[in-house]
């Protein structure tokens, strides 16, 4: 029968082990470091192919590690990282990128502007325009509005729900053209796939914002 004392210890060892094993690589020169966290999430891509639980372990763990090393390199990390199919390690990218955004939201911004100039077309098109309304820069509305422009459906539902979380009237103008596109989109909702149309998005994000006509 297994000690519980002996498997508590064994923990304790191992996040200590980890912590001094993080500290040393955060503070091994930024070029080089850069480098292995890139090369790093490549290889757990890959291996998340033949071994999921394996490879997302280790991209959630490189979306942290991704989130202390300043740069427009690894701002384009933890946007790849948020393309994964599995949404723990979409999570953990998404919370990395906040962390960030809290603390260097211009570095965020551009990532982000790069990922819309290169039509780029990943899950993280998705949650990208959630991030910006998170962190609720004035500016943010602009930069969201672009992913308007993309024609994309799922990537237009997202942002019209963003908007939403933003809470910002503004976004009224730039929700009003789609409220009569009958493209569908799909929610996953308790294990249930459920539709709407963006114009039905459109018209309940309008209401919520406080638009709509007046009784």
């Amino acid at each position: 029968m297994t000690d519980p004392k002996r498997s508590l210890d064994a923990i304790f060892d191992a996040d200590r082990a980890m912590r001094q094993a993080e500290t040393q690589l955060l503070s091994s020169g930024k070029q080089g470091l850069v480098r292995v966290l890139t090369a790093a999430i490549t290889e757990a891509k890959e291996l998340s192919a033949r071994n999921p639980t394996e490879g997302g372990m280790r991209l959630e763990r490189l979306a942290d590690l991704c989130a202390q090393v300043p740069g427009p390199e690894m701002t384009d990390a933890l946007i790849d990282i948020l393309d994964h199919d599995e949404a723990p390690v979409r999570i953990a990218a998404g919370e990395a990128l906040l962390d960030v955004a809290y603390e260097y939201y211009a570095e965020v911004a551009r990532g982000i502007e790069r990922a819309l100039t290169r039509n780029h077309r990943g899950l993280a098109m998705c949650e990208l325009p959630h991030v910006l309304a998170e962190v609720g820069e004035p500016s943010s509305i602009m930069l969201m509005k672009r992913f308007l422009a993309t024609n994309d459906p799922e990537i237009i539902a997202a942002t019209i729900e963003a908007f939403v979380t933003l809470d910002d009237p503004e976004a009224i103008a730039a929700i009003e053209p789609f409220v009569d596109d009958q493209r569908t989109v799909a929610f996953d909702e308790a294990d249930d796939e459920t539709g709407a149309t963006l114009g039905e998005l459109a018209q309940e994000a309008i209401e919520a914002l406080g638009g709509g006509d007046e009784d």
